[in-house]
């Protein structure tokens, strides 16, 4: 099983830390803030592990807020910071650098090519949200590409892990900065423009549609990436204007025939099946599937096919997985296996999870 996301707050992450603070700044007490900082880590998930390593570094720079940022900024120049290792600098900006923005924010901009900064800079969103989002704008302009995703990054609606903004939560105040984003020349900024619009899309479809079709309007070298991306989650739940929006004729397709490779699966296997589907019309053909229980239905990506015309047939072929994660309970029990064509569920085949 893969090792615990927390476990990487750890003697190493915390190490490559201090030495950085220790070369930006010599009265930095190194000993004793990594003794600090490990000290009752074992116990805590992950949050809190950076939280708790937060706190020692602040305990450890007792210095005005300005200066104890540039001790921060220059300690970048003097590690290897890794997501891991940065974290905790960026969580000690979020809480401790709030009466403070300007220099808070060019710390969040030294450290966010190593650690990003997009949970750090939402008190900041909160707090000076004028003020705050003037200084993204000048980060979408930035030669640096992780500053440039920073800027869409930080104001997404939904982000994940990350305190919602209320004011976030509303379709306008960053659509200029997605506009400016939208057609950038880093794959890493483009998807999170797209990550930033499927975030709107779920509150407000019809802005991030309209929104979409617009950028369509006014071309782009990336424009049909970023949409197809941004509109996945209402492609998912089968919205018709998204389906239209990609070209594909809402609810058209059948299922010809749907099997499934056994009617049992035991936890931490494999069902595999195979299903058979014919276009009801030229264009698009967007197949998914969903695994539903009592309580539960996630949806999962099927394939695309392109049919020339109405009748084309199609054979795909799957394998879902059960292996446990620790982010998703399934307990054994009865399931059932749809498939979705064009946001209409065309067929449906039962099993058993097993013990």
């Amino acid at each position: 099983m893969a090792q615990p996301l927390k476990d990487m707050i750890n003697l190493r992450s915390v190490s490559t830390l201090a030495d950085g603070l220790a070369a930006a700044w010599p009265p930095f007490p190194r000993d004793r803030f990594v003794a600090r900082a490990l000290g009752g880590l074992a116990g805590l998930e992950l949050k809190d592990r950076v939280r708790h390593v937060a706190d020692a570094l602040h305990e450890a720079l007792p210095l005005p807020y300005p200066q104890a940022a540039a001790v921060v900024r220059e300690s970048a120049a003097h590690a290897r910071l890794d997501l891991w290792s940065g974290w905790p600098a960026t969580e000690h900006t979020a809480v401790h650098g709030l009466d403070h923005l300007h220099p808070a924010m060019e710390t969040l901009a030294t450290l966010t090519p190593h650690a990003t900064g997009e949970f750090a800079v939402r008190p900041y969103l909160e707090r000076h949200r004028d003020d705050a989002l003037k200084i993204m704008h000048t980060w979408a302009e930035s030669p640096d590409e992780h500053l440039r995703r920073l800027a869409s990054e930080g104001t997404r609606p939904r982000l994940p892990w990350a305190t919602r903004v209320g004011w976030l939560m509303t379709p306008g105040p960053t659509l200029p900065l997605l506009g400016r984003l939208r057609d950038d020349p880093s794959e890493y900024v483009r998807r999170s423009v797209a990550n930033h619009v499927n975030d709107l899309a779920k509150d407000h479809p019809e802005a991030a549609l309209a929104l979409l079709a617009r950028w369509r309007s006014d071309g782009g070298s990336h424009v049909e990436k970023v949409l197809r991306h941004a509109v996945r989650g209402l492609l998912r739940s089968g919205h018709p204007e998204a389906l239209a929006l990609v070209g594909a004729v809402p609810g058209s397709g059948e299922v010809e025939s749907l099997s499934l490779e056994a009617d049992t699966v035991a936890v931490g296997g494999k069902l595999a099946f195979t299903v058979t589907v014919t276009s009801g019309a030229a264009g698009p053909l967007l197949l998914k599937y969903a695994v539903r229980r009592p309580g539960s239905r996630r949806v999962f990506h099927l394939g695309q096919r392109e049919a020339a015309a109405s009748g084309a047939t199609f054979v795909v072929r799957k394998s879902h997985s059960f292996r446990p994660v620790t982010t998703r309970d399934e307990p054994p029990g009865p399931r059932e296996l749809d498939v979705i064509l064009n946001g209409r569920t065309a067929a449906t085949a039962t099993f058993t999870l097993t013990p």
